[in-house]
């Protein structure tokens, strides 16, 4: 994989990390796009992880490959509650619409993206290596 991007999209269910109250909090997603050069990710305004991400923007990605490798992605985000953001992530995941029928136009719906991040992949039999986010 050249970019987390690429790593992401080939192993679609990979795990994001926040804290709530002094304790982690994991729980796998899996959507990811590029947008604006940047990576983004989606949520529920009414869930505990949008809570969790708005109380304290540093998370960290993890995601493991078939081939014994894992991602992990840290860093910082910022929301983007904007309607053509939305529109993007239903275009390219029209199944969210069972979620969310009212597309772009639900107010629960949000985007997020990082601002600041390290994307790092390990293996069992080679040095870390530092990759790309897209």
């Amino acid at each position: 994989m050249n970019s987390a991007y690429e790593y992401l999209k080939a192993n679609p269910v990979f795990h994001l990390a926040t804290v709530d109250q002094g304790q982690g909090r994991v729980r796998p997603f899996g959507f990811v796009m590029k947008r604006n050069d940047l990576l983004y990710f989606c949520t529920n305004t009414t869930k505990d992880v949008y809570k969790q991400l708005a109380a304290n923007p540093e998370i960290e990605i993890s995601d493991m490959g078939a081939d014994n490798t894992w991602l992990r992605v840290r860093g910082k985000i910022a929301f983007d509650a904007g309607r053509e953001a939305k529109a993007q992530v239903f275009a390219e995941a029209p199944h969210l619409l069972r979620l969310y029928p009212k597309g772009p136009e639900d107010e629960t719906f949000i985007t997020f993206y990082f601002v600041d991040a390290r994307a790092t992949l390990f293996s069992f039999s080679e040095a870390p290596k530092v990759l790309p986010l897209l």
